[in-house]
C-alpha cells in the first residue's frame, strides 16, 4: 500500500493537506509543527480512534489529545494505492465517536470498496492488526524498542515455527490448553466443579445426618420441658389458692382504714366550715408576698443610696463665693492687675524726661546757664514723678498677685470659671440626691399605708402566719378527702377482685414465688416454640437434602468421574509438554531467520564494528562487538546504538510481517551520528524500492546526507 495524499482536520493541524511520493519521503518541519500529530493521524485513518482508551495520570487518550483545536469534529481523508487500485478512505465523527464515520471508494469512479470497512481497514490493507503495525512499520523515537503483545507474538511464533503464518502449531497448542483447562484451570474446570459436586454432596450428607441426631435431641428435650411445665401450672394455681385466702383477710381491713378514714373527714369538714375557701386564702398570701417584696425593695434601694455628695472646697479667694460673684471678681482683679501693669512699663516714658538732663547741662555751661539750670531741674522732676507712680503700680500688682498665688495672672479667669462650674456640678447632684430621697420616701409612706390597710393594723409576718394555718387547715381537708377516696376505691377494687379459686389438683412442692413461676412457664414457653420451629425447619431441610441411600449413591458415581477426569487431565499434560517441547525445537530452528537479517541491517548501520546478535523470545537483543567475549544487553549500549539495534529488529520483523505497510519513522534518528545515519538513510532508500517509507524529522541533516 502506498500513500498520495492526505488532508487533517486532527489536533492542530485544520484542513491540512500533506502529498507523498511512492519511495522515501524525508518531510523536514521545526518542533511543534505537527509531525507527530501526523503520525498519529495515519494510524487513525487506518485503524479508527479506540474510544475506550481513557485519561491516565501520564497520558491523555487519543480522542482527548487529537480533538481538533478549532473546535470543529475530527475528519481526514487519504488518497492510497492499493493492489494496483487508487482507493479514497474518508473518516469523520459520527454523533459523539470521533472519526466513526467511515467511506472507502474508488478515487477515479466513485464506487464504494466493499472489502474494506471502520473496523478491518488498516488490517486488509496492511496485512496485520494495529498492533504488529505499530510495533514493526510504525516507529517512533520515545518507543524504537519493540514490546512483543499477544498478535506480534502469535505471527512470529507462527511464522519462525513453520515457515507461514497459519498458526497451525499455536491452533494445536490452544486447543490443548483449552481442553486441559476445561478439565482443571486454577479452581475453575470439569475436575474441580465435580470435586467441588463431590465435597458438596459429603456435606449434605454430613448435614443430614446431624439434622437428624439434632431432631432426636429436641423430642427429648420437649418431652422434659412438658413435665417441668405441668409442675408449674399446679404451684401456680397453689400460689392463686393463698393468695384468694390473704385478699380476704386484706378486705376486711381495708373496709376498717375506709370508715376511719370517713371519721377524719367528717372532722375536717367541720373545722373548715366557717374559713375562707381556697381562693381568698390563696389570694391573701399571695397578696402580703407581694408587699413585703415591695418592702424589701425599698429597703434594700435606701440602703444601696450613696451618700450625699459634699459642699467642694475652694481656695482663697473664692471661699464662700457664688459661681457668679467669682467670675466678677477674677474679672476685676485681673482688669486691675493689667492696668498696674501697664502703668509700670516706664521704659520709653522714663527716657524722655532724662533726655532733657544733658541738653539743660549743655545750655547751663556754654550759652544761658539759667534757661540750663530750669531744663535740667524739670527733667530731674519728671523723673521723680514717673518713678513714684511706677513704685505705687508695682504695689498694686503685688498686692493682686498674692490674693491669686501661685497661678499666674492668666490662670485667673480660667481658676475662676472652673471653681464655678465644680459648683453648678454640686449643685446639680445635690440636687439630685435631694429628689431621690424624697421619691424613696414617698414611695415608702405610700407602702406603709397600704400594708397597714391590709393587715389591719398587724405586722406582714402576724398576717401572713395567720393566713397560712387557714392554708394549713384546708390542706388537711384535701388530705382527708383523698384518703377516704382511696380508701372507697380500693375497697371497691378487692371486693370485685374476690373470686373462688379451687384447690390444687396435686400437692405443691416447690417454692418459687408467683412473678418466678410465670417467669419460668414464659421460658418453657419459649424455648418449646423454638424447638418446634427448629423441628420443623430441620424437617424441611431434610426433605431438601433428600434421602441417605439416594446420597450415597451418587457420591459413587462422582467418585468414579472424578477417576476418569484425572486420567484425562494428566494425559492433556503430557500433550501440551510434548508440543511445547517441539515448538521450542522449531523455534530454535528457524528462529536465526530474523535474527541474521537483523544482524545484517546492524552491522551495516554501526559499519560492521557488531558482528554478533541474539533475539531472546520477548523481542529483546542481545548483541557483541568485535573483540568481545560474550554477548550483552541493549543496557551496555550507548542510546545511539540502542536506537540503530532496534531499527535494524525492526526493519527485519516488518519485511517478514508487514511486507505491504509503508514504513513510518517520527524522529527516529535523531542520536544518529552522520556516519550512521548515511548508513540508516542508504537502507532505507533499498527499503523504499519495495515499500513507501515516510521519514518525519526536525533537523536538515537527513535532506543534506541525501542531497549529497
Amino acid at each position: 500500500m502506498k500513500i498520495y495524499s492526505m488532508t487533517a482536520t486532527f489536533g492542530k493541524l485544520e484542513h491540512t493537506p500533506l502529498t507523498l511520493e511512492p519511495g522515501l519521503n524525508v518531510i523536514y518541519a521545526p518542533n511543534e509543527w505537527g509531525k507527530s500529530t501526523w503520525c498519529a493521524f495515519i494510524e487513525a485513518m487506518l485503524y479508527g480512534i479506540d474510544t475506550r482508551e481513557r485519561n491516565t495520570q501520564n497520558n491523555l487518550a487519543a480522542k482527548e489529545r487529537y480533538a481538533p483545536w478549532s473546535g470543529q469534529s475530527m475528519s481526514g481523508r487519504m488518497e492510497i494505492c492499493w493492489n494496483g487500485r487508487d482507493i479514497t478512505i474518508e473518516r469523520s465523527t459520527k454523533g459523539r465517536t470521533p472519526m466513526g464515520e467511515f467511506k472507502a471508494y474508488e478515487t477515479k469512479t466513485g464506487l464504494r470498496v466493499p472489502e474494506l470497512t471502520a473496523t478491518n481497514c488498516g488490517e486488509v490493507l496492511l496485512g496485520v492488526e494495529r498492533s504488529v503495525f505499530t510495533r514493526t512499520a510504525f516507529l517512533k523515537l520515545t518507543n524504537l524498542p519493540v514490546d512483543a503483545d499477544e498478535a506480534l507474538r502469535n505471527r512470529l511464533n507462527a511464522l519462525v515455527t513453520t515457515g507461514d503464518e497459519s498458526g497451525t502449531v499455536d491452533a494445536l497448542a490452544g486447543k490443548l490448553k483449552d481442553l486441559k483447562n476445561k478439565c482443571r484451570f486454577n479452581k475453575t474446570g470439569l475436575l474441580p466443579q465435580t470435586e467441588n459436586q463431590r465435597s458438596e454432596l459429603q456435606a449434605r450428607l454430613v448435614q443430614l445426618q446431624a439434622l437428624q441426631a439434632q431432631a432426636e435431641r429436641i423430642r427429648q428435650r420437649q418431652a422434659v420441658l412438658e413435665e417441668s411445665s405441668k409442675q408449674l401450672e399446679n404451684h401456680l394455681t397453689a400460689l392463686h389458692y393463698q393468695e384468694n385466702i390473704e385478699q380476704a383477710e386484706k378486705l376486711a381491713a381495708a373496709k376498717v382504714a375506709r370508715d376511719a378514714a370517713g371519721k377524719r373527714l367528717l372532722e375536717q369538714e367541720r373545722n373548715c366550715d366557717r374559713l375562707p375557701d381556697e381562693q381568698q386564702t390563696r389570694t391573701a398570701l399571695q397578696e402580703l408576698r407581694q408587699l413585703r417584696e415591695q418592702l424589701d425593695s425599698l429597703t434594700m434601694e435606701s440602703q444601696m443610696l450613696p451618700e450625699a455628695p459634699q459642699t467642694p472646697m475652694f481656695p482663697w479667694p473664692f471661699t464662700g463665693m457664688l459661681p457668679e460673684e467669682m467670675l466678677r471678681h477674677a474679672e476685676k482683679d485681673t482688669q486691675t492687675y493689667r492696668q498696674a501693669q501697664r502703668k509700670a512699663q516706664l521704659s520709653f516714658k522714663t527716657f524722655s524726661p532724662l533726655l532733657g538732663l544733658p541738653v539743660g547741662v549743655l545750655l547751663m555751661l556754654f550759652v544761658l546757664p539759667v534757661v540750663g539750670i530750669a531744663v535740667a531741674a524739670a527733667s530731674l522732676v519728671g523723673f521723680g514723678i514717673m518713678m513714684l507712680l511706677r513704685q505705687k503700680a508695682m504695689g498694686i500688682m503685688t498686692a493682686t498677685a498674692e490674693k491669686y498665688a501661685p497661678a499666674p495672672v492668666d490662670r485667673w479667669l480660667p481658676n475662676a470659671q472652673k471653681a464655678a462650674e465644680e459648683w453648678q456640678i454640686f449643685e446639680a447632684a445635690a440636687k439630685a440626691y435631694r429628689q431621690k430621697k424624697q421619691t424613696l420616701e414617698g414611695r415608702k409612706q405610700e407602702l406603709n399605708a397600704k400594708i397597714q390597710q391590709v393587715t389591719e393594723g398587724c405586722s406582714i409576718a402576724e398576717c401572713e402566719d395567720r393566713w397560712r394555718l387557714i392554708e394549713k387547715q384546708r390542706e388537711a381537708l384535701n388530705i382527708a378527702r383523698t384518703e377516704y377516696r382511696q380508701a372507697e376505691e380500693l375497697v371497691k377494687a378487692m371486693d370485685s377482685a374476690q373470686a373462688q379459686i379451687q384447690m390444687p389438683d396435686q400437692e405443691d412442692t416447690l417454692t418459687c414465688s408467683e412473678e418466678e413461676t410465670r417467669r419460668l412457664l414464659a421460658e418453657i414457653a419459649q424455648e418449646t416454640r423454638s424447638l418446634q420451629d427448629s423441628l420443623s425447619k430441620g424437617e424441611g431441610q431434610r426433605e431438601t437434602l433428600g434421602s441417605e441411600d439416594a446420597l450415597k449413591q451418587q457420591l459413587e458415581l462422582l467418585d468414579e468421574r472424578i477417576e476418569k477426569l484425572e486420567d484425562m487431565y494428566g494425559a492433556l499434560v503430557i500433550a501440551q509438554q510434548t508440543v511445547e517441547e517441539a515448538s521450542d525445537a522449531l523455534q530454535r530452528r528457524f528462529a536465526p531467520r530474523i535474527s541474521r537479517r537483523a544482524q545484517e541491517l546492524f552491522g551495516r548501520l554501526t559499519g560492521s564494528r557488531y558482528d554478533r546478535l541474539m533475539m531472546n523470545k520477548d523481542l529483546s537483543l542481545n548483541v557483541g562487538a568485535a573483540g568481545e567475549d560474550t554477548l550483552r544487553s541493549s543496557m551496555w549500549r550507548s542510546d545511539g546504538t540502542v536506537d540503530q539495534l532496534y531499527l535494524a529488529l525492526r526493519l527485519a520483523v516488518a519485511e517478514e510481517l508487514a511486507p505491504g505497510a509503508p514504513m513510518i519513522l517520527d524522529d527516529a534518528l535523531v542520536r544518529f551520528d552522520d556516519t550512521r545515519m548515511a548508513s540508516a538513510l542508504q537502507i532505507l532508500k533499498e527499503v523504499a524500492e519495495e515499500k513507501q517509507v515516510i521519514l518525519f524529522t526536525c533537523q536538515t541533516r537527513e535532506q543534506e546526507i541525501l542531497q549529497q
